[in-house]
């Protein structure tokens, strides 16, 4: 396919977004099912026009001046990807797949289009409802944050300490014929591994051996921030009571070295299917998995045992915008409030597991405040008492998080950004119980 013809296969299935909700994800593939002449290079441009245009949806609506997918598409081109007007223009031509050559006023908004005077959600790319929110917690600096959440994800990697080392992942990867140019030490973080979002959005990790013989998994740096926070160690009793695929089970585990126990749950009992191979396959060997019961507590006798519990709170996942930018546009403020009363749940069922003196670490991917430091506060005092800024990070830089990690501190927690700290928008908390 010619780039024209990618860019109009993109406003196809953008056109088919707005006609029906579903990830858009699933409509790339449907498009792809269906027009099985493309190639796995059309397939691999088609998807980065797709999810381009909804990361800088807003921003190209107002300086092409239409709100609509050319617009978008075009928009995500040459302000996202570097196109200038006239390629734009030219890849149109000589081409009966392609769409339309610009108007004159689309081709002087290609070329001289500008934010200013844009609002903070333009200029941020964010649904303006959720204004109010990020004001709250950003300030006047919302739309640069917004600006980051909306930009491209690098492949974060966590170094599996119990098969390997940082720099044996980096060899053995630096060695790999699909990559280009070595992965990099991520900034944060003592086990980290980085692939640039150029060579990781098409990067076969899972064909890896060095992923076969489990040396790696898959997780953002800000993922691997908050377990490090956690404070698990050998020998302890820890629950990660709403574990999912077991992303931050595993880390838990391989931070405490294989000894004592990590206990696994999700109120989702499907979710955890994954667990077991990936444990094995890690050589994780004190994971615990407890899937929810029909006819009794499957917690019951872990009550007030545990020294941590972990709870990876249901959320809206704003702070994984990057990832998932079509997500932004879906999210409606009857899905908010669900997360929140979720949000409840979840630390109320983690509370009754932690025994005196234990902790209870809160998280979510969000960078809202009222699914983080608000949820918080409301929850102290119930017996728990919300740890300093400065014990949460103490417990991250001994555990093997870099001192100078930048964060915002949000008094009874912290906030990671794509802006500040380089990953996604991560928030930590923790709560002892008194």
């Amino acid at each position: 396919m010619r780039p024209g013809a990618r860019q109009q296969a993109a406003i196809e299935i953008l056109s088919s977004l707005e006609n029906q909700r579903q990830p858009a994800a699933d409509a790339v593939k449907a498009w792809m099912l269906s027009h099985r002449f493309a190639g796995s290079k059309d397939r691999a441009e088609i998807g980065d026009l797709v999810f381009g245009a909804l990361r800088w949806k807003q921003s190209s609506a107002w300086r092409m001046g239409a709100d609509d997918p050319r617009a978008w598409v075009w928009g995500a081109l040459c302000w996202g990807f570097g196109w200038s007007a006239e390629q734009i223009e030219q890849s149109t031509y000589n081409d009966p797949h392609a769409p339309s050559p610009p108007t004159e006023a689309e081709r002087a908004a290609l070329a001289s289009a500008t934010l200013d005077g844009a609002p903070a959600h333009v200029r941020g790319d964010y649904p303006e409802w959720l204004d109010e929110s990020l004001a709250r917690m950003f300030g006047e600096s919302r739309a640069e944050e917004g600006a980051a959440l909306a930009a491209t994800a690098p492949l974060d990697l966590r170094t599996n300490v119990l098969k390997s080392t940082r720099d044996k992942l980096i060899e053995a990867l630096s060695e790999s014929p699909k990559l280009k140019e070595p992965p990099l030490a991520s900034p944060h973080t003592r086990e980290g591994v980085r692939i640039p979002w150029s060579q990781g959005r098409n990067f076969p990790w899972a064909t890896e051996q060095a992923f076969v013989k489990g040396w790696f998994e898959v997780q953002d740096e800000g993922s691997q921030i908050a377990a490090l926070m956690s404070g698990a160690k050998p020998g302890m009793q820890v629950a990660d009571v709403c574990a999912g695929g077991g992303g931050k089970t595993l880390a838990l585990a391989a931070l405490m070295q294989n000894k004592g126990q990590v206990f696994a749950h999700d109120v989702d009992g499907r979710r955890l299917a994954p667990v077991k191979e990936r444990a094995d396959r890690a050589g994780v060997r004190n994971v615990q998995i407890r899937a929810p019961m029909r006819t009794k507590d499957a917690l019951d006798d872990l009550r007030e045992r545990m020294d941590v519990v972990f709870v990876d709170a249901p959320c809206t996942g704003s702070g994984t915008w990057r990832r998932n930018p079509d997500s932004k546009w879906r999210l409606r403020p009857n899905a908010l409030a669900k997360r929140l009363e979720e949000q409840r749940d979840a630390l109320a069922l983690g509370a009754g597991l932690v025994k005196p003196g234990g902790v209870l670490i809160y998280v979510t991917c969000s960078v809202l405040p009222e699914e983080n430091e608000d949820q918080v506060r409301a929850f102290a005092g119930n017996g728990f008492a919300p740890m300093s800024v400065a014990e949460l990070k103490a417990r991250g830089v001994e555990a093997g998080m870099n001192a100078d990690a930048p964060m915002h501190d949000r008094g009874v927690g912290v906030q990671m950004t794509p802006l500040t700290t380089g990953c996604d928008g991560f928030f930590v908390a923790g709560l002892r119980r008194v």
